[in-house]
């Protein structure tokens, strides 16, 4: 009997020297716990790349058994079926196939599947076993399964399926995989795999026509039904779901939660935003205090201060919309906001597997933009990926915040007193991204891409699961660091270069306007004003557009160090933001500026992540422009409306 708890040999590492090292591969359904026992298995020996030709994401590692045995594992893309419909499913059919040149065929198969929810990954068992290819099956979390009341019999399944092993598993506890260990160590082809498999080694698998995957889906109905699973909570799932799932019902709770969200983004960050910009406040006093006045200390206080310190004070806000995200996640309610946005989406010619792109696009374009992998028709790939930009992305709070901050009042409204105005104005821009990505989305379905209607989405809703602290914590760690990895290399490079470009060259002798008026970013901001002056920008704005295009919250930073070198009003390094652009900007202006980063064109990374998966430059400059024109004319009719109806002053 093995230890309870499993801890990689270091001897996993070593390299492969006197023969080859027998390879085993993870197959398995989307979010079935697969990387978590990746993870598991092999730690930190991790290696993370492209497979050839594709940007299909490729993770190996080395792990040795109990048994001494030294083995190479592959986590392979998540795929319901070998019946291959995007570049993922692809990739793992042709690896499990052994069909690539670059990868050799895996001498074993590990199908994980979530205990939680057999139905679909039974079918996929299936398929593997024609590919005669030796195969465990791993069923994962199945001690949330136990706790749920759902029963499984293991030996009966096993039987059912031919004689695999069937074992239970939980990867993300210490000892949880120990008793897979013990089976794969048993598994003939990995003792005896001096010999490579034959490149083409296809087993006795065929694709799968129509009739034949009804058959496949009868057979999995069969096996689910002998070996007694039954899910204890399935009862009060389904009363749930016909609440959740209701098309009007669960649309308005939907909603809801969106505007919950928003109102706690203002409501719960304020403190926290205070102590931080107080904190900043005292920073750059103690530079001015502890240094004589000249070029050091304006460079620390109105460049790299007021820049970075402005985009900062907007990381709690960033961490309570992903903490929402993140439990909504965890709880399983993303796959039912998939459900309920999938006749919306269709009637937008997008396909339902768009929604899992756009709603990571909330995050940040560029995993949007990747993640369109899971759709299988390159037109609705491509339509998928030319408006995953225009959903709201992190990198646009700060600059919404700053704005809404200065300009709408921090006052309630509606429902009482309970609905602040603020929060209001936030949920509305979210809206507008979302309702002008589906309105670009249908125009380009009907005027560019003619195509037949998208098909029917088709997909397994996960059970209710209570969050686990541990990955929410995790969740927001990793969001925070990386935002603050931004803010210590590009948000703080950016506002290096754009104080000095603020500052230099200084003011000619006998000179009567600001010294920044004279600098090359006065300068540029003063050429471009002209062509942004229909839609109410001034030179600062004009400035502060440039630097944004590298990083969208860069705009905040650059409206910080711009003003602060321009000494408008208080120093901004030593103030809040908001209250300068108050007493600069007229409310058209900033409406303005609201209604162009609904539709700003993209970061300089997205469109680079846009070619790499396009393999053309040809629809990154597209989306650059199409974008470019949106938030120019959103911007002109916000700005000429506004004048026109709002009160001057």
């Amino acid at each position: 009997m093995s230890s309870a708890t499993y801890v990689a040999d270091p001897r996993a590492d070593a390299a492969e020297a006197g023969g080859r090292c027998a390879g085993l591969a993870l197959v398995g359904c989307p979010n079935c716990g697969k990387t978590a026992l990746f993870n598991a298995l092999t730690g930190s020996r991790q290696k993370v790349a492209n497979y050839a030709g594709v940007t299909v994401e490729r993770k190996e590692g080395m792990f040795a058994t109990p048994g001494g045995r030294r083995l190479r594992v592959i986590d392979l893309p998540g795929t319901y079926s070998l019946r291959a419909r995007s570049p993922d499913e692809a990739v793992t059919r042709d690896v499990v196939l052994g069909r690539r040149a670059d990868e050799t065929a895996p001498d074993a198969l590990v199908c994980v599947a979530d205990a939680t929810n057999l139905r679909l990954v039974l079918r996929l068992v299936l398929e593997l076993k024609q590919t005669g290819r030796p195969l465990v099956l791993a069923l994962n979390m199945i001690d949330i399964a136990r706790r749920q009341g759902a029963e499984i019999d293991v030996e009966r399944l096993s039987a059912e399926l031919g004689g695999i092993p069937v074992v239970p598993t939980v990867a993300v506890r210490r000892g949880g995989i120990a008793a897979l260990l013990e089976t794969i160590d048993k598994l003939p082809p990995l003792a005896a795999s001096a010999q490579p498999r034959p490149a083409q080694d296809d087993g006795e698998w065929r694709e799968p026509d129509a009739a034949a995957i009804r058959a496949l889906h009868r057979e999995a109905d069969r096996i689910l039904k002998v070996c007694s699973f039954r899910p204890g909570d399935a009862g009060l799932t389904a009363r749930i779901d016909r609440v959740l799932l209701h098309p009007v019902f669960g649309t308005l709770i939907l909603l809801a939660i969106l505007f919950l969200m928003f109102q706690a983004v203002f409501a719960w960050a304020q403190p926290l935003m205070d102590m931080i910009k107080a904190g900043f406040d005292l920073l750059a006093e103690g530079v001015r205090t502890v240094l004589p006045a000249g070029m050091v200390r304006d460079l620390l206080t109105d460049g790299i201060i007021a820049g970075v310190g402005s985009v900062l004070v907007f990381l709690p806000q960033i961490v309570i919309l992903f903490f929402f995200i993140l439990l909504l996640e965890d709880f399983g309610y993303m796959a039912r906001a998939a459900f309920l946005m999938d006749k919306v989406m269709g009637a937008a010619g997008l396909h339902g597997r768009a929604f899992i792109p756009l709603l990571s696009s909330f995050a940040c374009a560029i995993p949007g933009v990747m993640a369109t992998r899971v759709i299988d028709n390159r037109r609705d790939r491509l339509a998928t990926i030319m408006v995953a930009p225009l959903m709201t992305c992190s990198a646009r709070i700060p600059v919404y915040t700053l704005i809404i901050s200065a300009f709408v009042p921090a006052q309630t409204t509606f429902l009482g007193g309970w609905v602040g105005l603020q929060g209001l104005v936030m949920f509305g821009l979210y809206g507008a991204g979302i309702v002008s990505a589906l309105l670009v989305s249908a125009v380009l379905k009907r005027l560019v891409w003619r195509s037949s209607p998208p098909e029917p989405f088709l997909m397994e809703l996960p059970s209710y699961k209570m969050p686990r602290p541990r990955n929410v914590l995790l969740g927001l760690w990793q969001r925070a660091t990386m935002f603050l990895r931004r803010a210590g290399t590009i948000i703080l490079s950016l506002m290096i270069v754009l104080w000095f470009l603020s500052s230099f060259p200084g003011a000619p002798e006998g000179a009567t306007e600001p010294a920044i008026n004279y600098s090359v970013a006065g300068i540029v901001g003063h050429w471009l004003e002209p062509a942004l002056a229909p839609i109410g920008f001034n030179w600062q704005i004009a400035a502060a557009l440039i630097p944004g295009l590298a990083a969208r919250e860069v705009m905040v930073g650059a409206l910080g160090t711009i003003y602060a070198v321009a000494g408008a009003g208080e120093d901004a390094a030593a103030s809040a933001l908001a209250p300068v652009l108050t007493a600069q900007w007229a409310l058209p202006t900033a409406l303005a500026l609201l209604a162009w980063y609904v539709f700003a064109p993209q970061c300089a990374s997205t469109l680079a992540v846009i070619r790499r998966e396009t393999n053309s430059w040809r629809w990154p400059v597209a989306t650059f422009l199409y974008m470019l024109a949106l938030a120019y004319a959103a911007a002109f009719v916000t700005f000429h409306v506004a004048s026109a109806f709002l009160p001057a002053g």
